[in-house]
């Protein structure tokens, strides 16, 4: 079973609740075909150890272990790999928010996701306070998040920063925004042939639909594929009856380098 397999028997199997370590590992199982999932989990359990509240997993994970944003390599696709972020103690918002979600679950700190557009937060379950992961476990109350939002986004004064843009972030579309964050640096690097494991994967989540399916078309043709990405996208055009003839369209154009 290669990676996309397990992460899709992982996803769609659910026999019991969707795990986010196990989930972001086999995600990172795609760029490195040797994770070791059990050894990982062992590592966050070691994180855990002796955590009995927030103030503690923040000194732990921040003060005593180092982890920290990487703002020099933030494109760097190890920073959206567990494992690396793990082993290199950086990573981005979204990642080091996944760490301290792991960590909090192990020691019993009840913490939830946010996915604020331009940056992911964790929050304390029942609370107004958000810990940007990315700033060394620092707090925020909600001006200093709607700051954030206004400098990470560029939104101006007339962008209303709503309650629902700090709503909580369930597992699926948590994995869902570590997948575009590799989508798109595996399309700024134009390494198609992870670009495409990432967009299998995606197309296993909610929300996926015919942008994914003509990238990963497209992505199929430029490792020279061009029949195959054809067939696919010719296979799934029954499915979105309101874009087929876009879908179709580009299976012909991929058909046309075959000439």
């Amino acid at each position: 079973m290669d990676a996309v397999d397990r992460f899709t028997a992982l996803v769609t199997g659910r026999r019991r609740a969707l795990e986010l370590d196990r989930a972001c590992l086999a995600i990172a199982a795609g760029a490195h075909r040797d994770v070791d999932a059990d050894h990982w989990c062992r590592e966050l359990d070691r994180l855990a150890r002796g955590v009995d509240s927030l103030e503690g997993l923040v000194h732990r994970l921040f003060v005593e272990e180092g982890f920290t944003g990487d703002r020099e390599g933030y494109y760097d696709p190890r920073n959206s790999l567990l494992p690396d972020v793990l082993s290199r103690r950086l990573g981005i918002p979204i990642t080091l928010s996944v760490v301290c979600l792991e960590v909090g679950r192990r020691a019993g700190v009840a913490l939830e996701g946010v996915g604020m557009p331009g940056h992911f937060l964790v929050r304390p379950v029942g609370t107004r306070h958000h810990l940007d992961a990315f700033d060394g476990g620092r707090m925020l109350d909600l001006a200093d998040c709607e700051a954030l939002f206004r400098a990470s986004t560029r939104a101006g004064p007339r962008t209303p920063f709503r309650p629902e843009l700090l709503a909580t972030t369930p597992t699926p579309a948590i994995l869902a925004r570590v997948l575009q964050n590799l989508r798109e640096v595996y399309r700024r690097l134009r390494r198609n042939a992870d670009l495409e494991w990432v967009l299998r994967m995606r197309l296993v989540l909610p929300g996926a639909g015919p942008a994914e399916l003509l990238e990963l078309g497209r992505a199929m043709g430029e490792q020279g594929r061009w029949l195959e990405g054809a067939r696919f996208l010719h296979s799934h055009a029954p499915q979105w009856p309101a874009h087929a003839e876009t879908l179709q369209t580009a299976a012909r154009a991929l058909q046309a380098h075959l000439n």
